[in-house]
């Protein structure tokens, strides 16, 4: 597949398919994103014992997960609804700091508010490891992608304390 590049200086340059992508390129995406989910919130495993809480909790959901620390916390959603400008869907890393609600879960008095938030978009060709682009051109890989996420979780604790 050719890859055309948008000239809309209003937008960042986001590469776009010349044609709908393959069921073999979107299981490769979806591959991709069930590792970075499966690096940052590892499924958990039904036991007969308490799990102890760690310093952050790990919430995952089959399109995304959240890890809460004490007053923050980063969450990553996978969105794989094809649309116009994204036919392979998009990856939304959102930094927050408070509480954030989960479903299910009695909401706190107390909202929690966003600090940043990263879309990027699976580029081509998502061969072994898909290659991700951020809307300000930055690209990871999944594990490096990652590592990023996990180090704005970081900043934001720094921040708080």
């Amino acid at each position: 597949m050719r890859l055309e590049n948008v000239k809309d200086s209003t937008t960042p340059r986001v590469p776009q398919w010349s044609t709908s992508p393959t069921a073999k390129t979107r299981n490769a995406v979806q591959r991709s994103v069930t590792a970075l989910l499966d690096a940052l919130a590892p499924e958990r495993v039904l036991k007969r014992v308490e799990h102890l809480e760690g310093s952050v909790e790990q919430y995952r959901t089959p399109t995304g997960c959240v890890l809460q620390a004490a007053d923050c916390a980063v969450s990553v959603s996978w969105f794989a609804d094809a649309t116009k400008d994204a036919a392979l869907g998009e990856l939304h890393i959102l930094v927050w700091r408070g509480k954030v609600a989960r479903r299910g879960s009695p909401r706190s008095p107390k909202n929690a508010t966003l600090v940043t938030e990263l879309v990027l978009h699976p580029i081509e060709p998502p061969a072994d490891d898909c290659i991700w682009q951020a809307t300000d051109g930055a690209r990871y890989d999944t594990a490096s992608l990652a590592a990023h996420v996990l180090s704005l979780l970081e900043a934001q604790i720094a921040d708080q304390v």
